[in-house]
């Protein structure tokens, strides 16, 4: 299955899809079950998402969180969820796409800040500054 930007899909890659989203596991996946939603038409930013569009993005990462709960042994603890917006940001494809990435109690020494990590510094708001 082709999507925009990115190679095409393989099948076994492929979760879910419907007219406007894909499903897929990540080509390169930060942990077990790793997915990206990834809209069926060429998006580069949120912003050019559709209103109707945004909506059915969140029915789609609660989709994707059920199934990994599910499918996924054992279950996830939690999971990191988002997108980087722009190169500024880490954007490094020319398509949106949102990420799933399931989470483990001890699968890194202190989880607290999540994606405060983006700029480490900056990361570790709690121990003061």
């Amino acid at each position: 299955m082709m999507v925009p930007v990115f190679d095409s899909a393989e099948p076994e890659r492929i979760l879910a899809r419907d007219r406007w989203f894909v499903v897929i596991r990540d080509k390169y996946p930060l942990t077990e079950g790793h997915c990206l939603i990834i809209p069926r038409r060429a998006v580069v930013r949120f912003q050019d998402l559709r209103p109707s569009e945004k909506g059915l993005l969140v029915d789609w990462i609660g989709w994707t969180q059920g199934y990994l709960g599910r499918t996924l042994v054992p279950a996830p603890d939690g999971f990191n969820l988002g997108f980087n917006d722009g190169e500024a940001a880490g954007q490094t494809m020319g398509q949106f796409h949102f990420h799933v990435i399931p989470r483990y109690r001890g699968d890194v020494p202190d989880p607290r800040g999540g994606i405060r990590w983006v700029i480490p510094s900056k990361a570790r708001y709690w121990v003061g500054g």
